[in-house]
C-alpha cells in the first residue's frame, strides 16, 4: 500500500505542476517528499522488522530441530546403554553359553527321549560331563537342549546351580569352530609344511595351544595346526549328539543294517586310547574291531592295519557298514564305519567319545567293504 501510495503522490506532483506552476508546487513537494520520507522509511522498517522476524522464527525452528534431535540421541543412548547393562548382567549368569546350566552326572551317556517317559523314543545322546540348558521341569524329568539336541532326560541324573557352575569351570574347553569352506590342518605351524588333511566348515577341534596367527588343535586323536583367522574361538562344554537311525534300502542286507544299528547304540560313548571295551572305552580302531566281530569279521587293533582287509570302494560307492579311513597325507590314523547318507560313526577322542559326523568332516584316504 505504501508503494502505491508514493507512485500516487508522483503522478500528483506532475499534475500539481502543471495547474498551479513551479513555485507553488515546490512548496507543496517539499511537504509531500517529507510525507513520502515518512512512508519510505515505515515500508523499509517493516521489511527488516519482518526480514528479523523471519530469521528469529527460522533460528528458533533450528534451534527447536537441534533440541528434539539432541533429545533423540539421548533417548537411543539410554537405550543402548540398558541394553549393554541386560547383556552384561546376562553374561555373567551365562557359562558356555548357558544360563539355566546342568551337567550329566554318568559314567558314559544318558538317552535324551522325546517325552518325559523311559518308553519314549530316543532322540539323541548326553555324554558324561556333557552341558545342557534346562528349558523344563516334568515328573522328575528335564526338559533339556544340548547341541542340536531337544528333549528329555532323567533329572536324578543332572547336576544344576551352583554345584554345576563350579564343575564347568574346570570341564569347559577352548574349542576352534571352522568358520569357512574348508581349511587346511597342517603338520607345522607355517604354510610350507605339510597338509596333513582338510577339515570342513563348522567343525568343533579342541584347542591345544593358541597362537596369534596359528591355533594347535586336536583332531581326533591326532594333532595340527589350523590359521587363526579361519576359526572362531570359544569355551564349550561337551553336547548332546542327536540319535541317528540309518535308514534301510534294499541295497543294504540285513547283517550290515543290523551292524550300522549296533554301532549307533554306543553313540555317547568313551574314547580310551588303546581301550578295546565297548562299555567302558575304545579308540577308534578298538571300536570298529569289536564291532565287527559281532558279524564274523576279525580285524586287527589297528586302523593301519585294518585298511588291508576286505576290498576297496570309492567314495561314490560307500554302503552302510563299510569303513573309511583318515590320516595325514597317505599315512593311515583313523578309521571310521559309515552309516549311510553322508554319515560315520567313530570313536573320535576323549572330549567328544564315539559320535556321529558327516563322512567328509575330513579327506578319506580309502574306504574298505568287509562284508
Amino acid at each position: 500500500m505504501k508503494f502505491r501510495f508514493i507512485k500516487l503522490g508522483a503522478i500528483f506532483m506532475t499534475a500539481m505542476t502543471a495547474v498551479m506552476g513551479a513555485g507553488t508546487v515546490k512548496a507543496q513537494a517539499a511537504s509531500i517528499r517529507a510525507g513520502v520520507s515518512v512512508a519510505l522509511a515505515e515500508c523499509l522498517h517493516e521489511n527488516v522488522k519482518g526480514t528479523a522476524l523471519q530469521k528469529e522464527g527460522a533460528e528458533s525452528q533450528k534451534k527447536a530441530l537441534q533440541q528434539e534431535e539432541k533429545a533423540k540421541q539421548e533417548k537411543n543412548a539410554n537405550k543402548a546403554k540398558k541394553r549393554s547393562k541386560k547383556i552384561e548382567a546376562l553374561q555373567e549368569n551365562t557359562i558356555c553359553g548357558y544360563t539355566n546350566l546342568g551337567i550329566a552326572n554318568v559314567s558314559n551317556y544318558l538317552n535324551v527321549r522325546e517325552d518325559a517317559g523311559e518308553d519314549a523314543k530316543i532322540v539323541g545322546k548326553l555324554p558324561a560331563d556333557a552341558g545342557c540348558e534346562i528349558l523344563d521341569t516334568k515328573d522328575g524329568w528335564y526338559h533339556i537342549r544340548s547341541g542340536k539336541v531337544s528333549g528329555y532326560v532323567r533329572a536324578d541324573y543332572i547336576i544344576t546351580g551352583d554345584e554345576a557352575r563350579q564343575l564347568a569351570e574346570k570341564l569347559k574347553k577352548t574349542m576352534a569352530t571352522v568358520n569357512t569352506l574348508t581349511v587346511y590342518i597342517r603338520e607345522k605351524p607355517n604354510t610350507d609344511c605339510t597338509i596333513l588333511t582338510i577339515v570342513t566348515t563348522d567343525e568343533e577341534l579342541e584347542v591345544v595351544q593358541e597362537g596369534e596367527e596359528w591355533i594347535e588343535i586336536k583332531l581326533d586323536d591326532e594333532n595340527g595346526f589350523v590359521n587363526a583367522q579361519y576359526v572362531d574361538l570359544s569355551e564349550e562344554l561337551k553336547k548332546a549328539m542327536p540319535y541317528t537311525e540309518t535308514e534301510r534300502s534294499a541295497e543294504v542286507s540285513d547283517s550290515k543294517y543290523s551292524l550300522v544299528q549296533t554301532a549307533l547304540s554306543y553313540v555317547g560313548g568313551r574314547y580310551v586310547w588303546g581301550g578295546t571295551s565297548l562299555t567302558n572305552g575304545v579308540d577308534c580302531s578298538g571300536f570298529t574291531m569289536q564291532i565287527m566281530a559281532k558279524y564274523g569279521v576279525y580285524l586287527p587293533h589297528s586302523s593301519r592295519g585294518q585298511a588291508g582287509y576286505g576290498r576297496s570302494v570309492g567314495t561314490s560307492e560307500l554302503l552302510p557298514g563299510d569303513l573309511i579311513f583318515y590320516g595325514s597325507g597317505g599315512s593311515i590314523s583313523h578309521v571310521a564305519i559309515y552309516i549311510g547318507n553322508g554319515q560315520i560313526v567313530h570313536a573320535s577322542n576323549s572330549r567328544d567319545g564315539i559320535k556321529v559326523s558327516n563322512a567328509f568332516y575330513r579327506t578319506p584316504i580309502c574306504c574298505r567293504r568287509m562284508l
